[in-house]
């Protein structure tokens, strides 16, 4: 009998449901700018979740999850406690993380990064890049 754990994922790839390239996230104009966007998607019966960040004509997407405790950042995009451009909030164990790269600046977390979701902006709409690996 096997009494370790199963592996943890290292990358968003490895989570189940993650999207693959060329899904669409959202719409740009549904996210304003400094403002961070809940995204859920649901394929094959799993659920996947992302944060959104726009700045100006940029949006930085990260898995929706905790790298202090594994829980989603939020469930409620008002629960996230964005400053706008600059940090986001686990509104579990107040982790905060930068905006514009993920890094854990404080909390349990110090020095790790959230799972960064490459995104493109075609037209009007924030799709996962595109896998060239």
């Amino acid at each position: 009998m096997n009494s370790q754990p199963p592996p943890q994922p290292t990358s968003w790839k490895a989570l189940p449901g993650a999207p693959l390239g060329g899904t669409v996230l959202a719409r740009l104009d549904e996210i304003a700018d400094g403002a961070a966007f809940l995204v859920n998607l649901s394929e094959g019966g799993q659920s996947f979740g992302a944060v959104l960040l726009r700045s100006g004509d940029q949006v930085f997407a990260y898995v929706n999850r905790c790298m202090h405790f594994g829980v989603p950042l939020a469930t409620k995009v008002q629960y996230l406690y964005a400053e706008p451009h600059q940090s986001i909030r686990c509104n579990v164990h107040a982790a905060e993380y930068r905006w514009h790269d993920g890094h854990c600046i404080t909390g349990e977390c110090a020095g790790i990064a959230l799972w960064p979701i490459p995104v493109r902006i075609a037209g009007e709409f924030v799709l996962v890049a595109d896998d060239h690996a």
